[in-house]
């Protein structure tokens, strides 16, 4: 029993640890360069850009977006979602923080 209390422990020490090198600042930097102009400075969608895809686009910081893992965000970012293709150039801890700076979109 106290192997797992052990192994629970040092999931959420390195899960925070994880958690807490994302940094929304640097996030909002990239999320202003590659991600604004479809999504806009505050996560409210584009709506030309929604209508000449023929897409709804939530705007980021409703419940269904935030209520997302950080995994299934980075995913979308990196590796696009229906007809939003992957974001160039934004990879690894750039995803990451662009993530944390979703998370500060919140309703």
């Amino acid at each position: 029993m106290s192997k797992i209390i052990w192994i629970v422990c040092l999931t959420m020490f390195f899960g925070g640890l994880a958690t807490a090198a994302r940094d929304a600042a640097a996030g909002k930097a990239v999320y202003d360069k590659a991600c604004k102009m479809c999504h806009g400075a505050d996560g409210t969608p584009n709506a030309g850009i929604a209508k000449s895809q023929k897409v709804t686009m939530a705007h980021l910081g409703d419940p269904a977006v935030q209520g997302m893992s950080d995994a299934d965000l980075t995913a979308i970012v990196t590796n696009g979602k229906g007809k939003m293709k992957p974001v160039k150039g934004v990879t690894g801890k750039a995803a990451d923080d662009v993530v944390a700076y979703m998370r500060t979109l919140k309703k």
